[in-house]
């Protein structure tokens, strides 16, 4: 999980270690720090916040892209518009969820996006 607000991964972390098919291996407050990350931890799917200072989410998503071609990023913003949507699917995002529906979509999302990775490749 990327994300620069620490109370967003703290809650995120709680809220994924209910499910018992779902396990944070690592996390980051900076799109920087990504690379470095998915090299020693393998994870299956990153969570990419998109506003973060430095090295923003979309550009982290290319980088991971760059790196890791099949590792699935799944994108969580507040930033829920055509342009930021755009963005993240011309750098290599798997999927998009807006924070505000982050309750009903997110969970089925990652599963899904492991699964096709896992079914896929790489």
């Amino acid at each position: 999980m990327v994300d620069d607000q620490p109370a967003v991964l703290r809650g995120l972390r709680m809220w994924l270690a209910l499910e018992p098919d779902l396990m944070v291996v690592g996390e980051a407050a900076s799109g920087a720090d990504v690379g470095g990350l998915i090299e020693s931890l393998l994870p299956d799917v990153i969570l990419m916040d998109v506003e973060m200072p430095g090295l923003d989410g979309v550009d982290a998503t290319a980088v991971v892209h760059a790196l890791r071609p099949a590792l699935p990023v799944v994108i969580l913003s507040l930033h829920d518009d055509i342009e930021t949507r755009a963005r993240a699917w011309v750098a290599g995002a798997a999927a998009f969820v807006a924070k505000h529906e982050v309750e009903p979509v997110l969970v089925r999302t990652i599963r899904d996006v492991a699964r096709w990775h896992s079914q896929n490749g790489s």
